[in-house]
C-alpha cells in the first residue's frame, strides 16, 4: 500500500526591507537547529498559519482590506504576527491613528511575542486589550512557493515584502531564531558563496529576485508588472544526478540547483 501524501501546511513569511545605496536591505533570521525545517539557515521571518488568523473578528480589525488579493486574508494576518513574534516588528496602528505603531508605544508590547509564539496569548485578545489594528495595506504579495511532491513536509507559502516600519528595531526572539542580521541582498550571495551562510533554495532565488532591483518601491513594481507565478519546484534526474527545477517564466534569475541528498537544497 502507497504511503499517503503529507498535507501541505498553510505558511507565510516576509521581507522586511530598507532602502539603502547599495541596494535593497532585508532582515533575516538564522533558524535554531532544533527547528523541524531549515535548522541552522538563515531564512526570512515567517511561520504556520494559525486557525485564529482568519477569525473574522480578527478581520474587523485589519486595515486595508481591499489590498488582500482572493483567499490571502489568513497568510498576510499570519505574516504579520509571525513578524511582531520573530523580529519584535509590528506593522499595525493603533485603532483611529493612519500612523504605525512607533517605538515608545511598541516597547511595552514586547511582552506578548512569547505568549503569542508560544499559542498562551490570542492574537484577537492581543489586538483588542491594545486597541491595534493590523496594516495588511503595507504587505505586498512577493512571491507563491509549493514544496516539491514527495518531499516529507510541504508548505503552500505565501512570501510578502514591506518597508520596515521607521524607528522600529528588529530583534531575533532567541528561540526559532537564534541569531539575526540586516543585510543588502546582493552582500548575503556574496556571503553565501563564500559559505559564511547556508540559505536554502527557495530563500536564495528570493534573495536574488530582490537583488535585480535596486529600491524597494522598484521590486514592488517588477511583482506588479510580472505577476507572481505559484512555484512548485520539481525533480529531474540526469544520469546519476538530480537537480530541482523551478519553472522559467518565474522571473527568478536562477531556475535550477543540483540536488544533494542529505542537503539542503
Amino acid at each position: 500500500m502507497s504511503q499517503a501524501s503529507p498535507a501541505i501546511i498553510p505558511a507565510a513569511t516576509i521581507l522586511l526591507c530598507n532602502d539603502r545605496p547599495d541596494g535593497i536591505e532585508v532582515f533575516m533570521v538564522v533558524r535554531h537547529h532544533q527547528i523541524d525545517f531549515a535548522s541552522g539557515a538563515l531564512v526570512f521571518p515567517g511561520g504556520k498559519v494559525a486557525s485564529e488568523d482568519s477569525l473574522p473578528e480578527v478581520e474587523a480589525l485589519c486595515d486595508g482590506l481591499d489590498t488582500v488579493p482572493e483567499g490571502q486574508l489568513s497568510f498576510m494576518v499570519a505574516a504579520i504576527r509571525e513578524a511582531f513574534e520573530e523580529s519584535g516588528v509590528l506593522l499595525a496602528r493603533q485603532n483611529g491613528s493612519t500612523d504605525l505603531i512607533g517605538p515608545e508605544a511598541l516597547a511595552p508590547l514586547d511582552h506578548y511575542r512569547d505568549p503569542l509564539a508560544k499559542g498562551d496569548q490570542s492574537l484577537l485578545e492581543f489586538l483588542q486589550k491594545e486597541n491595534l489594528r493590523l496594516a495588511l495595506d503595507k504587505l505586498q504579495h512577493y512571491a507563491h512557493w509549493i514544496t516539491p511532491e514527495n518531499m516529507p513536509k510541504r508548505f503552500n507559502t505565501y512570501f510578502y515584502i514591506a518597508d520596515a516600519p521607521e524607528g522600529q528595531v528588529a530583534m531575533h526572539d532567541g528561540s526559532e531564531s537564534v541569531d539575526s542580521v540586516w543585510i543588502t541582498a546582493q552582500q548575503l550571495l556574496n556571503e553565501a558563496d563564500d559559505g559564511k551562510w547556508t540559505i536554502i533554495f527557495p530563500t536564495r532565488c528570493n534573495i536574488e529576485l530582490l537583488a535585480s532591483q535596486p529600491t524597494i518601491d522598484d521590486m514592488k513594481s517588477w511583482c506588479k508588472d510580472h505577476g507572481i507565478v505559484t512555484v512548485l519546484p520539481n525533480f529531474d534526474k540526469r544520469g546519476e544526478e538530480i537537480f530541482l527545477q523551478i519553472s522559467k517564466d518565474s522571473g527568478y534569475p536562477t531556475t535550477e540547483v543540483q540536488f544533494e541528498a542529505g542537503k539542503m537544497p
